[in-house]
């Protein structure tokens, strides 16, 4: 059995603001509530109100109230459980690349993570379009938003939330009936603790990284970076969309657009993001 360590502990709002402003200098405002409603809305409702410094713009929070998953599912952490951030970037854009930003993120956090983690890190990974495992259990989940920003020929905002399990994941596995993973199994054994500021600068830094490759040489950029932590590769996969399976066969990666693609009889068949879920098959 590998050493047991303690839950990353979470500094006092405005001293973890602090800590990310001199750490994040390129980012354009940061702030750390100890609770709000959904981090992604407070950002996506400030970016159409056209107020507010330049982007990048950093939100985290202790406790979020009403925040959402995929498909607009609700959620929410008991404090100090859930390390929950959002970050906010203009991006130029063609509307029909949108949807690429999704799994971009879930591969920019990934590898994050894995800088972050140290030994075992390759234990971290995706499964598409952007959740990021320990082994085959949930450790994180990503929420990626968009909305126009207010003028003409300004772009989008995007939107980048993400909520990272600290803790709980005994509690959380049999109360959702699936298996979920926390930081303390990832950092188990190592000899150099991460910090919560340390998971959450490597994110940041990552998606502006991301994000301003994506807009100079699209997708086809990630495609092999998403090779290096797809979760699915190989493997035998249901594509479900509200329970029903539209189609089953085997993930072997994705197109130059982010979509998965699922090997079947008739040929590899790309599945969009949006409320289709992927399971494996037992």
């Amino acid at each position: 059995m590998p050493d047991q360590v303690c839950p990353i502990d979470l500094p006092a709002p405005e001293i973890l603001a602090r800590t990310l402003s001199s750490r994040l200098p390129a980012f354009q405002d940061i702030a750390w509530t100890a609770n709000t409603g959904s981090t992604n809305a407070d950002l996506l409702a400030r970016a159409r109100s056209g107020a507010g410094a330049g982007k990048p713009w950093l939100l985290g929070t202790h406790q979020q109230e009403s925040g959402r998953g995929r498909a607009g599912r609700p959620w929410q952490n008991r404090s100090g459980s859930t390390l929950m951030f959002s970050c906010a970037f203009d991006v130029h854009l063609p509307a029909t690349q949108l949807a690429a930003l999704s799994p971009l993120a879930g591969v920019a956090a990934c590898e994050a993570l894995r800088a972050v983690a140290g030994a075992d890190a390759r234990a971290l990974c995706m499964k598409w379009p952007n959740d990021v495992q320990w082994h085959d259990a949930k450790l994180a989940g990503i929420l990626v938003e968009t909305t126009r920003n207010p003028g003409r020929d300004t772009g989008y905002t995007v939107v980048i939330g993400m909520g990272v399990n600290l803790a709980d994941a005994a509690e959380l596995s049999q109360a959702l009936g699936r298996e979920v993973a926390d930081w303390t199994q990832v950092q188990a054994g190592t000899a150099h603790a991460a910090t919560a500021a340390d998971l959450i600068c490597a994110s940041a830094t990552a998606w502006q990284v991301a994000v301003s490759t994506l807009e100079r040489e699209g997708f086809d950029a990630f495609r092999q970076r998403f090779d290096q932590v797809d979760a699915l590769a190989g493997r035998r996969v249901n594509v479900l969309d509200k329970g029903a399976i539209l189609l089953s066969g085997t993930a072997c990666g994705v197109d130059e657009q982010g979509r998965l693609l699922v090997q079947t009889p008739e040929g590899a068949t790309p599945i969009s993001v949006g409320e289709i879920s992927i399971r494996r098959q037992a």
